[in-house]
């Protein structure tokens, strides 16, 4: 009878991983288990805790004869290995509040049980996550204020420039002959380009040259600290664009420019968006416009 009952175990133990040896590292502020096979130990592993004892069941491992330990550390008082037919049964008396890890190495031949304590672990990992938040970097309040002031007042500064280039230009405009009525080319009609007499003046921008496109517009390339605006004056005020190292010096360089954009002229006279807000139409000008050095 007895050796029958030992052939109907021989299967199970062909296929099972015989447990070598275990030891036991005590650190500060854990307990690690480790155990060897003789084998890769392929089975399951469960767990059942109660108050103070953990009894973990290594299905489909064995072990020669039951080994028993007793322990003096914060997280494990005794453990206990005891074979059972299909599994080894592995007992730990240990301290309440204490938890079990346990995690295989990566060729299979090794098990880890890390005895450890749950409620430090939580309050280590809330606290690790609470300082990596407060590292985390703020946007000062001051520099969005900066940057709401800064754009203000760059939209401030083009509106008063436009208002003074168009009453100045309004001026000049009562001054000069009776005004040409528009035919259908303006750029090859006979057209007088006006350079300007108030450089000399004390005021910071000054009119370069203008020239009269039809009987209500007009083409300014004004002077304005080291820049040039070349921009569309009457109906609606719109630039063109602008010039800081390559400015024009003479007419010819001006009605060279004025030739250039013949095409682009034409489309802000003709087309049904030079109906824009005067500012509005400076915005989009400024947002697309290409500086060069």
């Amino acid at each position: 009878m007895i050796k029958f009952f030992l052939l109907l175990l021989l299967p199970l133990t062909m296929y099972a991983s015989k447990i070598l040896s275990y030891n036991m590292y005590d650190r500060s502020d854990r307990v690690d288990i480790m155990i060897t096979f003789d084998t890769p130990y392929e089975g399951s592993i469960t767990q059942n805790i109660s108050q103070s004892k953990i009894i973990i069941k290594l299905n489909d491992a064995s072990i020669e004869s039951p080994k028993s330990k007793e322990v003096s550390s914060n997280y494990l008082q005794s453990l206990t290995i005891t074979p059972m037919t299909g599994y080894a049964q592995i007992t730990a008396l240990v301290p309440n509040g204490i938890s079990l890890q346990a995690s295989k190495t990566s060729d299979g031949y090794g098990l880890r049980l890390r005895f450890i304590n749950q409620t430090a672990t939580t309050q280590k990992t809330q606290t690790a996550n609470t300082n990596s938040l407060s590292s985390l970097p703020t946007k000062k309040d001051g520099d969005t204020t900066q940057a709401y002031y800064v754009v203000v007042t760059l939209l401030v500064l083009g509106i008063l420039i436009l208002f003074f280039l168009k009453r100045k230009i309004a001026l000049n405009q009562q001054q000069q002959q009776p005004k040409i009525k528009q035919e259908n080319s303006w750029l090859f009609k006979e057209n007088k380009t006006i350079k300007s007499q108030d450089t000399k003046s004390n005021s910071p921008i000054s009119i370069q040259f203008q020239k009269n496109i039809n009987h209500d517009n007009s083409v300014v390339m004004l002077d304005f600290a080291d820049q040039s605006y070349l921009i569309l004056i009457g109906t609606n005020n719109i630039l063109l664009d602008k010039f800081v190292g390559n400015k024009p010096v003479t007419q010819e360089d001006f009605e060279t420019i004025l030739q250039n954009r013949h095409q682009e002229l034409d489309h802000f006279l003709n087309s049904k968006d030079s109906n824009k807000e005067p500012l509005r139409a400076y915005k989009e000008r400024a947002s697309s416009i290409s500086y060069e050095a």
